[in-house]
């Protein structure tokens, strides 16, 4: 008898509608979206989610029809599509900041296969987002993206969430700001270069026998590495600030 009460159609309409939700975040967030990870093991831990959050979740719509329902689970995945994309904003800011140190390194052509994303990536930027990952695990910011996912639960109805106009101001404003972060986290490298460029060209106007490809370019490869390794912690510590800021804006889309 238990059973059949746990298997009735408001349950089932409850667990169908918080597993969609599991699943948008489980897709989009950072480090559980990534494509190394088996979809197999993501569908489990979406799964197990459900599960461990169900008696959490409340429903208080009435189901009409299969639309109704399609419409329902449309609108809980598009919480954790938000949610990703918000997360993921941060990480787009390390990988613009990892094209420009790269192309004034001069290692703009130097691009490997990124396995998570499936495409090439300068390896400056590869570094700099698999830093990030660290430093992620490092301040339990996996634990803040399942404590948002808790939170969801408790205090939005399933099936309630709309993308009311802050959100789509704060997308649109945190996407401008993505470039701007990126340029403050590559500016000590980008001035370097800069500064290097006009030392070696009064070298050349001075004496002409300076090559600038056999010598200038080692030179300047030698003094970005160092840039990088001394302001390396300062452009985490940004990291850290900018993803932690995120989760407030997140917490608007449950209040």
């Amino acid at each position: 008898m238990d059973i059949a009460k746990l298997l009735s159609e408001h349950n089932v309409v409850t667990f169908i509608l918080l597993f969609s939700r599991m699943s948008g975040m489980m897709a989009f967030f950072p480090l559980f979206s990534y494509n190394t990870i088996p979809m197999i093991v993501k569908t489990a831990i979406a799964f197990y989610l459900t599960i461990l959050f169900f008696p959490m979740a409340s429903n208080d719509l009435t189901l009409n029809s299969s639309t109704i329902l399609l419409l329902m689970m449309l609108s809980e995945f598009a919480l954790g599509l938000i949610a990703g994309l918000a997360l993921n904003i941060v990480f787009g800011a390390l990988g613009i900041a990892g094209m420009q140190i790269s192309m004034v390194m001069g290692f703009s052509m130097a691009t490997v296969f990124d396995p998570s994303s499936e495409s090439n990536s300068p390896i400056i930027s590869q570094f700099l987002t698999y830093l990030a990952l660290l430093i992620l695990l490092s301040f339990n910011g996996h634990h803040l993206m399942i404590l948002f996912m808790s939170h969801a639960v408790s205090h939005l109805t399933l099936g309630h969430f709309y993308p009311h106009e802050f959100v789509w101001k704060y997308l649109s404003t945190a996407f401008k700001d993505m470039f701007t972060i990126g340029f403050i986290l590559a500016f000590p490298i980008i001035a370097l270069s800069l500064l290097s460029d006009l030392i070696f060209g009064m070298l050349m106007k001075t004496m002409p026998q300076f090559n600038m490809l056999v010598i200038g370019f080692p030179i300047k490869i030698t003094l970005s590495v160092a840039i990088v390794i001394a302001v390396l912690a300062s452009m985490m510590g940004l990291f850290k600030k900018e993803f932690i800021d995120v989760f407030y804006f997140l917490k608007n889309l449950y209040l």
